[in-house]
């Protein structure tokens, strides 16, 4: 089940491949985040120096009384990632068309995990493709359903 979750991604991009990281968080981060609260539009992945990062994710302080008075909702959060999948990620980056995005956070056990994407983004031509579709299976659904 996502916990918060980046649903412009499908229709700005078409994915190349997915996989999933650590964050590494606050505790108020956390709560936050289980209880709904965050943002993930206009969000990347970054890999630089041998580390990978989430930038321009906004996630508040759960209490915001309770939080750091430096505490900033917008700060750059490092991804917890194998060296291999780093590179792998900095690779893709570095190649033409490629952007890393992060389609949602989820729970897994105990721990919240994101699920990032390799993917490549679309011409106007390719949303109106997916504009299109999805107004067919709708209009498909709404036949069934009656």
């Amino acid at each position: 089940m996502a916990v918060v979750e980046n649903k412009r991604v499908g229709f700005d991009y078409s994915i190349v491949e997915e996989m999933e990281a650590g964050l590494q968080l606050y505790g108020y981060e956390v709560k936050s985040l289980r209880a709904g609260h965050g943002s993930l539009k206009g969000a990347r992945v970054v890999a630089r120096g041998g580390e990978a990062y989430l930038v321009g994710a906004t996630i508040p302080a759960f209490q915001p009384a309770n939080a750091p008075k430096s505490y900033d909702p917008e700060r750059t959060r490092k991804l917890l990632l194998s060296s291999k999948e780093i590179a792998h990620i900095s690779s893709a980056e570095g190649e033409k068309g490629l952007t890393i995005v992060p389609l949602k956070v989820y729970n897994k056990g105990r721990n919240l995990k994101l699920l990032l994407a390799i993917a490549r983004g679309k011409k106007k031509e390719d949303k109106r493709q997916s504009i299109k579709e999805r107004d067919e299976k709708r209009r498909i659904q709404r036949t069934l359903k009656k």
